[in-house]
């Protein structure tokens, strides 16, 4: 259950970070009228087929209507994952219609996706251009595409972010544009509308949040943003565990929907404040059979062995989550270094096993050949953002992909930590 001040301070948060800027809650849709209504006259709308069969973009479009505004043109959204041929196609369907913005209504691949069509609609190019950090702001000079974005998923974030990730489904790898000229202009997450989700995109998408939350989290260590982000997570990280099962158990529970809306919402904060790491990264190289935040489930609680050393007070804060919900029964008083380490991880191992997912990857359906292609991703100087956010960074050329990560991500494959190397 959620209680009233852990509702109340993550309203306040989410207030904070967006501004006039975000609508979330109860009666959203609404909004987005009055937001498109500062783009101009003429709009595009690009939705998931599924989300229209359930009404939501028809509330959109009539919160259009009502502000004066004409849809010249509908799209379909992306597949999951955000393939780059449907970006590529999108980008010419926008490049090809008349418009002063545009409307994304779906989940993470459909704004993702958007995201990036919009930059090669506007500014040229091929999607491997953009790849990387900062490089749609050399073009853009620092503007923001013209776009508002509706969640329709309690998961990414992506509504509120400077990420698109975009997948090469020819190599099943994942790449990302990471720039602040992506981020949505406006945007709207009515919460309700996620109880249609199927208890498949509910799992995955609140493990999403809570990765989201605990990789930037571990990876604040000594940073300046270390008490903000630890506020945030702490928060976030609660109302995901707390009430996770309860809507994978019954979908039309709207408190506990709301919950995770509030949750998963937080982790888009805690990405636009600090970036994720080595969970995030293994799971680029996954696609082919895990979900994002499945696969981020699985890789986090073994990179926490890896990096206990060096987050110790991120363990003893977490811990009390996981001990209020049942998934930690020892007493943990005195437990210090990697016993601490191993003791949470086992609490979050213990939480995937309570919803029904895997927790190695070779559960998971992955080979010899995943770890080999997770571990070349990991020398691909476009992700070096990820070896850079990590607790203890890594660095390619000192040869720690070998030393650190592939150990790590036997243990994760086999499920066996004491293949995980101690760092001081």
């Amino acid at each position: 259950m959620m209680s009233e001040d852990d509702m109340h301070r993550a309203e306040e948060l989410l207030r904070n970070f967006k501004g006039d800027d975000y609508a979330f809650g109860n009666g959203a849709l609404g909004k987005v009228g009055g937001y498109a209504a500062k783009l101009g006259r003429k709009l595009v709308v690009i939705s998931d087929p599924q989300i229209r069969q359930i009404g939501v973009t028809n509330i959109v479009i009539q919160s259009l209507e009502r502000e004066g505004l004409i849809v010249v043109d509908e799209f379909d959204g992306a597949r999951a994952n955000a393939p780059r041929e449907d970006v590529y196609r999108l980008a010419y369907q926008l490049a090809r219609s008349e418009w002063d913005g545009v409307i994304s209504i779906g989940g993470g691949s459909c704004i993702d996706s958007s995201k990036a069509a919009l930059t090669l609609a506007t500014y040229g190019g091929v999607i491997d251009d953009y790849f990387g950090t900062g490089k749609v702001s050399e073009k853009s000079g620092g503007k923001k595409n013209s776009l508002i974005a509706v969640q329709t998923a309690s998961s990414s974030g992506a509504h509120l972010t400077k990420y698109s990730n975009i997948t090469d489904m020819m190599t099943y790898q994942k790449k990302l544009i990471v720039d602040e000229s992506i981020v949505p202009k406006s945007s709207v997450f009515q919460y309700d509308v996620t109880r249609t989700m199927p208890q498949s995109l509910t799992r995955d998408g609140g493990l999403d949040g809570i990765a989201h939350c605990w990789e930037v989290w571990m990876g604040s260590t000594g940073k300046d943003y270390y008490n903000q982000m630890s506020e945030i997570a702490y928060l976030a990280i609660k109302l995901i565990v707390e009430n996770l099962p309860t809507a994978i158990k019954n979908g039309n529970d709207l408190n506990a929907r709301y919950a995770l809306g509030l949750g998963t919402d937080l982790g888009g904060y805690s990405i636009m404040i600090g970036g994720t790491n080595a969970g995030h990264l293994g799971s680029f190289s996954l696609i082919d059979i895990l979900s994002h935040g499945r696969a981020c489930a699985i890789l986090n609680p073994y990179y926490t062995i890896l990096f206990a050393n060096a987050i110790q007070d991120q363990l003893r804060r977490i811990s009390k989550i996981y001990s209020s919900a049942g998934f930690i029964t020892e007493d943990l008083t005195g437990l210090e270094g990697r016993d601490l380490g191993e003791a949470v991880a086992k609490s979050m191992l213990a939480l995937s096993r309570s919803i029904e997912f895997p927790t190695t990857l070779k559960e998971a359906g992955a080979t010899v050949e995943h770890i080999k292609k997770m571990l070349e991703a990991a020398k691909d100087p476009q992700l070096k953002m990820k070896l850079q956010n990590m607790p203890i960074p890594m660095d390619v050329a000192a040869g720690d992909i070998d030393t650190l990560m592939k150990p790590t991500l036997e243990a994760a494959y086999t499920g066996d930590i004491t293949l995980i190397p101690e760092l001081k």
